[in-house]
């Protein structure tokens, strides 16, 4: 294979673990000698997604976007998400027997669930969420393969009726996620004289990540929030104390992770969770709920403590040696995702 079209509903300068791990993959299939075209929402009309106006939704029609996949002309197409385009996308390639894979990434209906305003969730129970995994069911059931981040998730879906589950993992980069980050790069401005410990987390500041959580907790020290979200201005006016950054990425995120002491993962409905390998490829010990992500991450390691009680596991994280987590997230490459990546595309063109 030579040739690879993904489709996204979320792609940069978007900042989430999809984009993060899309691009790392096209990053290192690029350097294996293949040529990647993308087609992103910023290729046609958008509008924003309700409630979260940083996520902009395709305004196409399928003629459109059968004329750009047709120029494009790669011999296989990768369906990254479960959005507006992705959905198009299969339609098209069903139509015209064309042969595709597809990506489980994010818990969505948990997601529309922890969304959804309380007067109405009951109703969303009965009718809706089961409702959503067979529509998500039917659309990656129709493609010629599902890839899944954990053999925990694989397992989820597989009772749920998904079939051609595949697993891809993911990576870290290690050479910009490292202890010493805080001292080679650029450190970006804090509050002065910031209590330790620095308890940090990361991610997109959104109902679903869980975030009050994590400033609940009665800690020591600081807490540091890094990350952009819809409830970013509520939490600032409900937390004055805590200290929210917004977005960063590259060498400032890099350079955070290194200057905190535990990492705190407060988030339910993450499949795997990229910002727990980052924090981990800093020497920064995690702290989170016994849940999907963290378990398959952490895997019989003990490089953090998965706990009911976060308070509790916040601060025996502590204890645990950087040099250890830093080891632990050695053993994760891009590389060797995408080869794992590459190979389920490859396999499943030849079971058409």
């Amino acid at each position: 294979m030579s040739s690879l079209l993904i489709v996204t509903d979320t792609w940069t300068p978007q900042i989430n673990g999809v984009v993060r791990s899309l691009e790392f993959t096209v990053q290192e299939l690029c350097a294996m000698g293949m040529r990647v075209e993308i087609l992103s929402p910023y290729d046609f009309k958008t509008i924003p997604c309700p409630s979260y106006p940083e996520i902009r939704l395709s305004i196409t029609h399928r003629r459109a976007l059968s004329r750009k996949m047709a120029a494009l002309a790669c011999e296989h197409l990768h369906i990254a998400t479960e959005g507006p385009l992705g959905l198009l996308a299969g339609a098209i390639a069903r139509k015209q027997g064309l042969p595709y894979t597809t990506c489980y990434h994010t818990r969505f209906p948990d997601y529309v669930e922890a969304r959804i305003p309380a007067r109405i969730t009951g109703r969303l129970s009965r009718m809706g969420v089961n409702g959503l995994h067979a529509w998500f069911r039917r659309f990656h059931n129709f493609g010629n393969g599902c890839l899944v981040a954990t053999e925990t998730l694989r397992a989820e879906l597989a009772h749920r009726g998904y079939r051609g589950l595949k697993l891809w993992s993911r990576g870290v980069d290690t050479k910009l996620f490292h202890p010493n980050a805080h001292q080679d790069f650029p450190l970006p401005d804090l509050p002065q004289n910031m209590p330790r410990p620095l308890f940090l987390s990361v991610g997109r500041v959104a109902v679903e990540k869980n975030i009050p959580a994590f400033l609940d907790l009665d800690l020591p020290g600081s807490k540091l929030v890094v990350g952009d979200g819809p409830q970013l201005k509520q939490l600032q006016a409900d937390y004055p104390h805590v200290t929210f950054t917004g977005a960063k990425t590259g060498k400032e995120l890099a350079a955070l992770y290194a200057h905190a002491d535990v990492f705190v993962f407060p988030s339910r409905t993450d499949t795997f969770g990229l910002v727990l390998l980052e924090a981990l490829a800093s020497g920064l010990p995690v702290a989170a709920y016994p849940t999907m992500g963290p378990q398959e991450v952490l895997g019989d390691s003990t490089v953090g403590v998965l706990s009911e009680d976060l308070q509790d596991a916040a601060l025996k994280a502590l204890a645990i040696p950087r040099e250890r987590c830093r080891d632990w997230a050695l053993k994760f490459s891009w590389r060797a995702t995408t080869e794992q990546f590459l190979h389920h595309i490859t396999v499943s063109d030849r079971h058409m």
